[in-house]
């Protein structure tokens, strides 16, 4: 990997449809909103868009962490937009701020933290692990 400068940003964006909302992903108790998980989805996908670049060939990033706070309620049919800043890089640890908005507010803020990790190696550590259970 490439050196990535603290302050380094992405984002990603996405309308929100029908199965996005919590009623629809998780359970039909639940109000006809924006589901958290889905907000996740947003914000990890910001911050691979802020190291992509940065990778050498046969490397990825996977997540590892996430600490947010989902405050505000977001219907079907508003854009999500979300922001990750690289607040930290430690060897091939990466720790981002992140925050999201739909069209009227901002509707969550949070850490979030990838590694980088080289794919043939993980590739064969699944198939030991495949073999192993």
């Amino acid at each position: 990997m490439r050196p990535i400068r603290i302050g380094t940003k992405g984002h990603f964006e996405l309308v929100v449809e029908p199965r996005h909302l919590a009623n629809q992903f998780k359970d039909v108790i639940l109000p006809p909103v924006f589901a958290t998980p889905m907000m996740v989805l947003v914000m990890e996908n910001a911050a691979l868009n802020v190291v992509r670049e940065f990778l050498d060939s046969g490397e990825a990033v996977l997540g590892t962490r996430i600490d947010l706070r989902h405050v505000a309620a977001t219907p079907v049919g508003h854009r999500v937009r979300a922001e990750a800043e690289v607040v930290r890089v430690e060897e091939k640890h990466i720790e981002f701020r992140v925050a999201a908005w739909d069209e009227v507010e901002e509707i969550g803020r949070g850490i979030h933290e990838r590694m980088v990790v080289n794919l043939r190696r993980m590739k064969d550590r699944l198939a030991n692990k495949r073999h192993m259970g």
